[in-house]
């Protein structure tokens, strides 16, 4: 066993494929012991918030110290991140109406086009062909822009509970700066909020340790009934072997992932819970683990140390679980492996059909692909709401396939070196 082992870890692709995967497990474990968020709670009134820290305006405000800083292009950035793309667009659009050829406009040089604007625009001017309304729009968007260019900075006030006017109690300079580690409220959203203002990185985690557990507990009972199947069927033989095979050739007909919506949808939304589609996702998915165990058993049951065991006296059960199993236990282990990734892609593929678990409970990975794609996130380019979790299944069956391989390449002595 041990040599087994050394053998084993000695595998390049195995030993890839384990870090791989222990670091997800070590991740959906460790995580929540440090953020004891609750998944499903909503921290943001709004959809997609992109990834970034957010800082409490308020607290901002009223930040004990204040720090002057003359930063080196600190205004033109003020400026840049204020001139909406629409704002240029629009400026754009006058300024070709005016005659101004489009090599001299440049719209993501932010000082020359303003630049230009000020030198060229006037709001009284009338431009053939544009209507009264467009004209207005323009006037508006130089008003904007006048109140972008004011280096004057904001007045803070508050109101006389007495009199209800508002007094002055101080003035925000646009060179003031607070210290991001002095105001109380800070939030660090790696992977932005979903469509409901849920922390994507929370529920991501969250959402893969589910998974997991369905891939685990769909993997061990389709390995389980598979198992059970092959080594009866492979070893006695006869009337028990036609009855398996006809069964296991009635489920080959029917496609196993048709089956597995026409289950999940007759149980009904509130009645599928996590568990309840991994159990599902099992009885569904054992039939090619059964036909490949039944060829390795029918290739076993004549050898010698087997007959032997018969001569003996032993029982059926016995001669099974001692004669027969130990010699396919490393193919029963790779078999689960891969019905634990096939488990985890089923969930995948049945919830962004709305057919996986309930969604007030717990989140998946199927689960947040399926809110992402309602709720329009590749349109809108939120990439936080969906790639992320694309990737985590991604690696996932990455590792799983490459440990796979490695236990393919130590226990097949065909791929041997």
């Amino acid at each position: 066993m041990k040599h087994t082992l050394q053998q084993v870890f000695r595998s390049g692709k195995f030993q890839l494929g384990f870090v791989i995967f222990t670091t997800i497990i070590l991740t959906v474990i460790i995580y929540p012991m440090i953020i004891t968020d609750p998944p499903l709670s909503i921290i943001g009134q709004g959809t997609f918030f992109p990834p970034g820290i957010y800082v409490s305006t308020y607290d901002a405000v009223n930040s004990p110290t204040t720090y002057t800083l003359n930063l080196r292009d600190a205004a033109a950035k003020r400026i840049a991140n204020r001139l909406s793309k629409e704002d240029r667009l629009a400026m754009q659009e006058w300024l070709l109406a005016d005659g101004v050829p489009a090599s001299e406009i440049d719209i993501n040089d932010t000082g020359k086009l303003l630049a230009l604007w000020e030198t060229k625009y006037d709001p009284k001017a009338k431009v053939e062909g544009m209507t009264f309304a467009r004209q207005r729009y323009f006037q508006r968007v130089n008003a904007s822009i006048q109140g972008i260019m004011s280096t004057e900075g904001f007045t803070l006030g508050v109101k006389n509970p007495e009199s209800g006017v508002l007094e002055e109690t101080g003035t925000i300079n646009q060179s003031d700066f607070v210290n991001i580690n002095q105001v109380p409220n800070v939030r660090f959203l790696v992977l932005g909020t979903d469509n409901f203002g849920r922390d994507v990185l929370t529920e991501l985690i969250s959402a893969t340790r589910v998974s997991l557990m369905i891939g685990f507990i769909a993997g061990l009972i389709a390995t389980l009934i598979g198992l059970t199947l092959g080594l009866l069927a492979g070893y006695i033989g006869g009337l028990v072997d036609d009855i398996i095979m006809f069964v296991t050739n009635l489920f080959t007909v029917i496609p196993s992932f048709v089956l597995l919506i026409l289950i999940s949808f007759s149980i009904g939304q509130e009645q599928r819970g996590a568990v309840t589609v991994a159990i599902v996702i099992g009885f569904t998915s054992w039939v090619w683990t059964a036909r490949a165990v039944r060829a390795q058993v029918v290739s076993l049951r004549n050898r010698d140390h087997v007959n032997l065991s018969k001569l003996s006296g032993h029982s059926i059960v016995h001669i099974i679980l001692t004669d027969i199993l130990p010699y396919i236990a490393s193919y029963v282990v790779m078999a689960l492996i891969l019905q634990i990734s096939s488990g985890i892609l089923a969930e995948a593929s049945l919830s962004i059909l709305g057919l996986g678990p309930k969604t007030t409970e717990v989140p998946t990975l199927g689960l947040m692909m399926n809110w992402a794609m309602i709720y329009q996130a590749h349109v809108q380019g939120s990439w936080w709401a969906y790639f992320p979790v694309l990737l985590t299944i991604a690696l996932i069956t990455f590792s799983m396939n490459l440990m796979n391989t490695g236990l393919d390449q130590v226990f097949n002595p065909a791929l041997r070196d």
